[in-house]
Parts: C-alpha cells; sequence; structure tokens
C-alpha cells in the first residue's frame, strides 16, 4: 500500500459517515414535520417524504420541485415517468444516475399534484439549504421554474429570473459556503412528457453539465 493511501481513506471514511450522518438528520427532521400543512395528508396516505437520493460526494445536485405520486409511494425522488426522462436526458450525456444527487425543494407530495405553495417552499428550503452545503456540489442543476426561483434568490441573483423560456440551459456563478458553485436552469423533464421539441431542448440544455462538472 503506497504510504499515506490507509490515512486517505480513513479521512474519506469518515466524511462519507459525516454527510450520512447530518443527512439522516435532515431525514429525521422531515419525517416528525408536524408543521407542515402537508404532514396529515403524507401520514393518512401511508406516503414518505422524499429527502433525495445519490452520491453524497457528487458534483452535480438535480433541485426539482416537489414530488409526485410515485416519488411518495416509494421515497424516491424522481421515480415516475419524469424520472424515466431524467434517466434519459443523463444517459445523453454520459453521466450515471448514481453519480448525481437528486432531490427538491419541498420534501411531501403537496395533494394532486399541485404547484407547491410559497409557504411551503419557505417552510422546506431550508432542508434543501443544508443538504447544499452537506454535498457541496459544484453545479446545482435546477429542474422547473420554482427550482430555478428559489435557488437564484438564495444566491442573491434574483434579480436574473427573467423566466424559464428565457434562462433554460444558462448558467450563473455565485458563492456558496464552501465555495464556487454554478447554478444552471433547466426545465424540469415532466415539461417534455407530452412536447418532445421540449425534450431536445432538455437534451441541449445537459449537454453543458459535462463541461460545468469538470
Amino acid at each position: 500500500m503506497p504510504p499515506g493511501c490507509s490515512k486517505r481513506w480513513e479521512e474519506n471514511d469518515m466524511e462519507t459517515s459525516v454527510k450520512y450522518e447530518a443527512l439522516k438528520k435532515i431525514r429525521d427532521e422531515v419525517l416528525g414535520l408536524m408543521a407542515s400543512p402537508l404532514y396529515e395528508y403524507r401520514t393518512s396516505n401511508n406516503y414518505f417524504p422524499v429527502i433525495g437520493e445519490g452520491s453524497h460526494d457528487s458534483k452535480i445536485m438535480f433541485i426539482g420541485e416537489a414530488p409526485g405520486k410515485n416519488e411518495a409511494k416509494t421515497g424516491r425522488p424522481f421515480a415516475g415517468a419524469a424520472g424515466k426522462i431524467l434517466d434519459e436526458l443523463l444517459t445523453s450525456v454520459g453521466i450515471p444516475r448514481e453519480d448525481v444527487y437528486i432531490t427538491n425543494i419541498v420534501k411531501d407530495r403537496p395533494q394532486e399534484n399541485r404547484d407547491p405553495t410559497p409557504e411551503e417552499i419557505e417552510l422546506y428550503g431550508p432542508f434543501l439549504d443544508r443538504q447544499i452545503d452537506i454535498i457541496q456540489p459544484k453545479v446545482l442543476a435546477t429542474l422547473g421554474r420554482y427550482s430555478m426561483g428559489y435557488i437564484l434568490s438564495k444566491f442573491n441573483l434574483a434579480a436574473k429570473n427573467k423566466g424559464m423560456t428565457a434562462l433554460h440551459g444558462k448558467s450563473f456563478e455565485a458563492g456558496a459556503s464552501f465555495g464556487k458553485v454554478t447554478i444552471l436552469a433547466l426545465y424540469h423533464p415532466a415539461a417534455a412528457i407530452y412536447n418532445q421539441s421540449l425534450k431536445d431542448t432538455l437534451k441541449e440544455d445537459f449537454k453543458i453539465l459535462k463541461t460545468l462538472a469538470r
């Protein structure tokens, strides 16, 4: 074994353990979040909160809006039709899904798959903020207008928000607690379910990820 390898591996294992425990704490807090207007809906339907999934050391974090029915049933983000499109998009640029981290702003399913309310985004947003600080990605890829709006506002770039049509495929540099991060605005994969032209647009926009995550 080369000198120093054992120590580096121990340090990596310790860092992984710290991240795991920090993310587990978020999960436990969300599980008991009785202050959420979505708590009773989740528990009465035997749904799960959807915290996130993927590599805790990922360079890319995808941020959606809120889980749908398939996600709430499984506890996994992007587990339905939109998830299949996301998988296809990742494959198109040669990025394995297990190498990225995928989450949402809102961790519980809103009724009837409605859009999240400003109050729900405000309540769940701090959990996402903590996930970003724990994982420390190089790229925050926002999926949809709510995610884009929240992240741009969080990093004091709200003035840049000209709408998804204008900003999709565009990136912005920002300063996080752990250093520089790039924000990439993307359409939500669900938008491409019935609109093939948007899928083509997404495929073009996803090509940017390969250069940003180096």
